[in-house]
């Protein structure tokens, strides 16, 4: 087949899950809805996060993140998804795709690396309490938050120059709601299996040691939690542990049938449901997660909310 690139001034066309779907209008006000959730939880989160002093601990530094990372995540797919149904045009260029490519790579990349990071903090602060401040003080939590970032963006770099070097024919219709790394691979000219293989090897690589890392740490977790003698400290860590253990469930299920399952185990409608459940489902579900049963983090939003929208008390 002829082959096309950027300097033919090529494009790709988004065939997502809007386009597949028996009742597309109703499923994009859902994900629309869950978009604005999405939005409004995590900028919430990070405002709270951000204005009130007793939660400038380690915990919610790295939570803050994890919201960031979500709200931009959420932000480059769903919005074109959504404006390319209601306009009828899905046409995307190849240097968009590129970067709508690189971005996600780069956020999912991050948050991969920062929930391992995350299980490390309530590893320290459950099984080490007395030393908190000392395993997790800020040189060390920042670091670990830049390694996240730094590592997602380098091999998202490398991932986006590979792929978007071949060749792609003219039948140039992506099945899936933004620019992902197997899509395009089947729309290349070129014999691609061996990048497809060391694809499958580095997202192994990049997916299952940190996952070890969190299974490693809630076992060590939950030995000491349940050696603890007050039920109501047992109760609390408990509490915080299956939160995080939630969203992890969340993220890895999805990226583990996306990246390490062989491709043909999924039809392209089912790819398309997990990448709406990826970018749009789990950033609306993550700071409610965290937040609906966590103290802290709604008496900080009671705090916030109520300097903004009470009234002043004028003293005379």
């Amino acid at each position: 087949m002829e082959s096309w690139n950027s300097t033919l001034g090529g494009a790709f066309i988004l065939v997502g899950i809007l386009d597949d779907s028996g009742s597309p209008e109703r499923l994009c006000a859902v994900i629309t809805a869950l978009y604005m959730l999405a939005m409004i939880s995590n900028g919430l989160l990070l405002l709270v996060i951000t204005m009130d002093a007793q939660l400038h601990v380690p915990m919610y530094l790295l939570l803050g993140q994890l919201s960031l990372i979500d709200f931009f995540l959420t932000s480059i797919i769903i919005p074109k998804a959504v404006m390319d149904f209601l306009l009828k045009d899905n046409t995307i260029s190849l240097e968009g795709c590129a970067l709508q490519m690189f971005l996600a790579l780069t956020l999912g990349g991050a948050e991969d690396l920062l929930l391992a990071f995350m299980a490390y903090d309530r590893y320290v602060a459950i099984c080490h309490p007395l030393n908190y401040m000392i395993f997790m003080r800020p040189s060390i939590c920042w670091l670990g938050v830049a390694i996240s970032w730094i590592l997602g963006l380098l091999s998202a770099l490398g991932y986006t120059i590979h792929t978007m070097q071949y060749p792609f024919c003219k039948s140039h219709k992506i099945r899936d709601l933004y620019c992902e790394i197997p899509p395009l691979l089947k729309l290349a000219c070129a014999d691609t299996s061996k990048y497809e293989l060391m694809v499958y090897v580095m997202g192994v690589a990049f997916l299952i040691p940190p996952l070890a890392a969190i299974l490693a740490s809630y076992i060590l977790i939950l030995f000491t939690v349940l050696n603890k003698p007050s039920n109501e400290g047992r109760k609390k860590a408990l509490v915080t542990c299956f939160s995080h253990l939630t969203v992890v469930g969340l993220y890895y299920g999805a990226l583990t049938v996306m990246y390490v399952l062989p491709s043909s185990y999924l039809s392209p409608k089912q790819e398309n449901l997990l990448s709406v459940f990826y970018t749009v489902v789990t950033p609306a579900l993550n700071p409610l997660i965290y937040s609906l049963r966590n103290k802290e983090v709604t008496g900080a939003l009671r705090r916030v909310l109520g300097k903004w929208f009470l009234p002043t008390q004028s003293t005379f």
